[in-house]
Formats: C-alpha cells, sequence, structure tokens
C-alpha cells in the first residue's frame, strides 16, 4: 500500500505539443480541476519565459486550492552567472509558488556538448541552485534531464549529480526518460539501483513516449521503488508526448493497489474529458480508461460472453473510472447482445421472438447496404423503433431542391434550398441558402419545422463526417454521412446511405430531427 505522489506537467511539458495551446483562463481552469481531481503537484508552466505565464502566476494566487501544490518550472543557474543575479531563478522565486521543479543535466554528454560545461562546474550549478531555492524556503523536485541515457553512458556522473541535488536538499530526484528512448526493463534496472543507492530520498519518474513506452516505464520505476511520478493527461506532450496520468493512475490504483490523494477515480473520464475539451482535442477512442470504446463489445461471442457474465471481457469495471460499458451494433454482434441494447426502449422485446429474428435480419441487410450503426446509436434507435411500427412520424418530407452555384457571389453563399414538408393536415415550404447544398438543406428544414416544434430551435449540428465506400465505383459510389447532433445538454449521432451524398445527407438529418423530436415529452 505504498503512496504515490504525482505531478501533473499538462500545463508545460503538455503545452510543448504540437498544435496544443492554452489560453490564460484555459490555465486557470484546468489548475481547479486538477486540484479538484486530487493531484498533489501542478507544474503550471515556466516564469519568465513569456507574458502569457508571468501573467498566469500572478493570477493563479487567488485560486483556493485545496490541496494541490503549483511548481513553477526552470533550470538552474547559467554557468557564468552566480545563483542571486542569475534571472532564470530570480523568476522562479518571483512566481511565488511552493514547489519548484528544478532541472539539471545528468548526463555528461549533455552537460558538455550542450552546456559546455565541465563535471565540476555542473555540479556547482546543481548545488548553488538548489540550495538557494531551499533557503527561500522552496520544495525542490529535482528534475535530472536524461538521466537515464547518461546513466547507461556513465552511471557514475550521472548518480553524482544526483548526489550532488541530495545533498543541497532536493526533496524529490525525479529520474528523466528526457528523450522516450529506454525500454521498461532499463528503466526497471536502472531505478532500482537507484532507490538502492538513495535510501533516504524520494525517487520519481518522468517518461517521454517516443518509443511507446511511456506508460510501462513508469509503471515499471514504480515497481522499482520510485514514489512519485510525472506525467500529462492524456499523454500530451512534446514529440510523441508523455507518460499519460489517464492511465497510470487506474493502474497504479486499481492493479498495484497503491494508495494517492486522487481518492475519487470513479471521476477520471469526466477529468481527461473536460482536459481534452479545454485542449481542443478529442480522445481517441481506443484510449485505455477514458476512451468511448475502452467498454465496447462488438463481437458476438465477447457480448455473448458479457451479458452471462459481466467482466468476462473486462478488466476492471467500467464504473470504476467514469466509463460505461457499450454493446456495438453490427452483423456479428449476435442476437443475444442487438436484444439487450434494443430493450432500453423497447423493454417488452425477447431473444427468440420472431419480432428480434426480424430486427436482427434487418440489421444485417442495412449493414450490407452500406450502413454502420456502431457509432449512431440515435439512428439504432429510430430503425428499431421503425420496423416495429412504433415510432411516431412527426413530420413527412413532400420534397427538396437544392442548387448549387459556381463561382459564388463575391461574400455570398454559393448553394440554395427549398423544402415542402407536411405535419399532420398542413404544409409548409421554406427556402435558404448556405455555404454549401447540405448546409443550405438543414437551415431550410429547421426553418420548416420550427413554425410547429420550436424547441428545435436549440438542435444543432456539431459534426459532419462522409465516407466513400466503394472507391471503384468513383463518383457513382455509395457514402455513408454520419451527423453528430446536440441540444446543449445531449449528443446523439444519426447515419445516412446513399449513392448521394444529399441524399445520404437528407436521411441522417431527418432521423437526427426525428430523435429530437420523439424526447420531447409533450410530443410523444
Amino acid at each position: 500500500m505504498r503512496n504515490i505522489t504525482v505531478l501533473d506537467s499538462t500545463l508545460r511539458d503538455g503545452a510543448q505539443g504540437e498544435g496544443m495551446s492554452f489560453s490564460l483562463q484555459d490555465k486557470l481552469n484546468l489548475v481547479q480541476i486538477l486540484d479538484d481531481f486530487g493531484i498533489e503537484y501542478i507544474e503550471a508552466g515556466t516564469p519568465g519565459s513569456n507574458p502569457k505565464d508571468l501573467e498566469f502566476f500572478k493570477k493563479v494566487r487567488s485560486l483556493a486550492l485545496k490541496q494541490a501544490k503549483l511548481c513553477a518550472f526552470g533550470a538552474t543557474r547559467h554557468k557564468e552567472t552566480s545563483v542571486a543575479k542569475d534571472e532564470g531563478i530570480a523568476a522562479l522565486l518571483a512566481a511565488k509558488t511552493p514547489a519548484i521543479s528544478l532541472v539539471g543535466k545528468t548526463s555528461r554528454m549533455q552537460a558538455e556538448k550542450i552546456l559546455g560545461v565541465t563535471q565540476r562546474e555542473n555540479e556547482r550549478m546543481i548545488a548553488d541552485s538548489v540550495r538557494y531555492l531551499k533557503r527561500h524556503g522552496k520544495e525542490i523536485l529535482f528534475d535530472a534531464e536524461h538521466f537515464y541515457d547518461g546513466y547507461l553512458a556513465d552511471p557514475e556522473y550521472a548518480l553524482a549529480m544526483l548526489s550532488v541535488a541530495a545533498d543541497a536538499g532536493a526533496d524529490i530526484l525525479v529520474l528523466c526518460d528526457t528523450n522516450g528512448g529506454r525500454t521498461p526493463t532499463e528503466i526497471l534496472k536502472i531505478t532500482r539501483s537507484v532507490c538502492k543507492a538513495f535510501p533516504k530520498r524520494k525517487i520519481g519518474v518522468h517518461a517521454h513516449n517516443d518509443s511507446g513506452c511511456a506508460v510501462a516505464n513508469s509503471m515499471l520505476a514504480v515497481e522499482a521503488g520510485a514514489l512519485h511520478v510525472q506525467g500529462t493527461f492524456c499523454g500530451f506532450g512534446e514529440r510523441c508526448g508523455n507518460a499519460d496520468l489517464s492511465v497510470i493512475l487506474p493502474n497504479l490504483l486499481l492493479k498495484k493497489q497503491c494508495v494517492s490523494n486522487v481518492r475519487h477515480l470513479e471521476r477520471l473520464c469526466e477529468v481527461a474529458s473536460c482536459v481534452a475539451e479545454i485542449a481542443n482535442v478529442s480522445i481517441p477512442g481506443d484510449k485505455p480508461y477514458v476512451g468511448r470504446s475502452a467498454f465496447a463489445h462488438k463481437g458476438g461471442m465477447h457480448t455473448d460472453g458479457m451479458l452471462k457474465l459481466k467482466g468476462s471481457f473486462e478488466h476492471v469495471s467500467p464504473e470504476l473510472v467514469g466509463n460505461h460499458r457499450r454493446y456495438l451494433m453490427s452483423e456479428v454482434s449476435g442476437r443475444a447482445a442487438f436484444v439487450e441494447k434494443a430493450r432500453r426502449f423497447v423493454p417488452s422485446l425477447t431473444k427468440d421472438s420472431p419480432e428480434a429474428k426480424h430486427l436482427v435480419e434487418k440489421l444485417k441487410e442495412m449493414e450490407y447496404h452500406g450502413y454502420q450503426f456502431e457509432a449512431a446509436d440515435a439512428s439504432f434507435e429510430m430503425m428499431v423503433l421503425r420496423e416495429l411500427g412504433l415510432l411516431k412520424r412527426h413530420f413527412d418530407l413532400v420534397q427538396y431542391k437544392t442548387i448549387g452555384e459556381y463561382p459564388a457571389p463575391d461574400g455570398q453563399e454559393q448553394a440554395s434550398a427549398m423544402i415542402e414538408v407536411k405535419v399532420g393536415e398542413r404544409t409548409e415550404i421554406s427556402a435558404a441558402i448556405g455555404d454549401g447544398p447540405v448546409h443550405a438543406l438543414d437551415l431550410a428544414l429547421r426553418r420548416a419545422l420550427t413554425v410547429f416544434y420550436p424547441s428545435l430551435k436549440k438542435v444543432h449540428l456539431i459534426d459532419y463526417k462522409v465516407r466513400v465506400l466503394d472507391s471503384e465505383s468513383a463518383t457513382a459510389a455509395k457514402v455513408r454521412v454520419l451527423i453528430d447532433s446536440t441540444d446543449g445538454s445531449r449528443t446523439w449521432t444519426t447515419v445516412g446511405v446513399s449513392t448521394d451524398i444529399i441524399e445520404a445527407s437528407w436521411l441522417a438529418l431527418a432521423d437526427s430531427i426525428e430523435y429530437q423530436l420523439k424526447q420531447e415529452p409533450e410530443l410523444k
């Protein structure tokens, strides 16, 4: 039951990833989220490196953090500057954080070739910086840069730099696989040696993912005796990223029975989603623990096993990390999984009923023609209700017409659409112009239907995907259109398939609108 402390570097190392950028408010929001989750140390940037970080360290002091310690990140003093006059050291103190991540070279090659310093000069730079910051009451996490590479090339040099930092008062010695190229067995062996050499010091690990081993390397460092782990949420970071805390944390707490300040692991998915949303990126579906597909079952044998015995094809319960189990509908799913999912909205359906057999055959037929319901739960529900005669239609299409124009008039949309719909005995005709025929059709449909259903004003499309299904047919190929819609609180996906991209889009649009109207209590 070892207590593992965690440092999150999403705001520093994570922000160095390609395409990553956090506004000042983004950084403040992330600090609050990570603190609420129980992260002990938040490495929030390099003070003095840019105006945004300088302003951040001023603003963040106003946050009433529950437990997290903010860490300013910086390097040891310059070789030709005294520690009291070093601008980088002064910026670290000016940040007024309780802890400091201080990086120092522990590879002979890096120190000599990059910094241009002898071993003795590097030792003085490390000792002076640590000792000076400790005198100012700071907790020091000494980031031993390039430690694992340096150890393999010259173990005596690497260990000597750790000794200097430890003797000067460093609180945690963090071993860094800076280039991300070391293997798990190397990390295990080297970390174990360091833990034996420094039995009275807390040892940490900081791994990068350039060889795809960052999570495994972090886990084996803990196995070897490390009590401190650094990483980023979702693995954001420079080059191939950092060790992924959204994977490491559940591994440590659920598999290794370690303890940490993170006591509400059931919020893991929520936190990962918040971090990804602020970073304006999507979490990959196959991301362990927090991905949408992490607990998704499709194969017939798998789904059958899961329905008979929960957990028979899962390594942990999804509820432990705030995720949920999903059964994917396809021709390989099997009737049991199909019925299990359909019973959420048709409780009376049974596995051996004629209706179930018909629905499975219909699913296979539609998938043969290019439909795919794995990601389109709303269209799956609509298909089932439609086939069983349980779907109340809220509108009927009479006709639509779209017109494209090239070149488009300067500053104007290039497509228009006219649509006629019927609701009960009344018809409504509407027209709209848009950036393309699908956009125009969407606008015209909503304009016509909001006359009858004002609640549709809150529905918006948030994603639109097109997939060519049989490329050998060239421009006559079938296409599959997936549309994501939201009403501000819920999100749903619908699908349409046709050789005509406008018709495929219409089918997905119509399903999306019908699905929303079906949810309205007064319209059921």
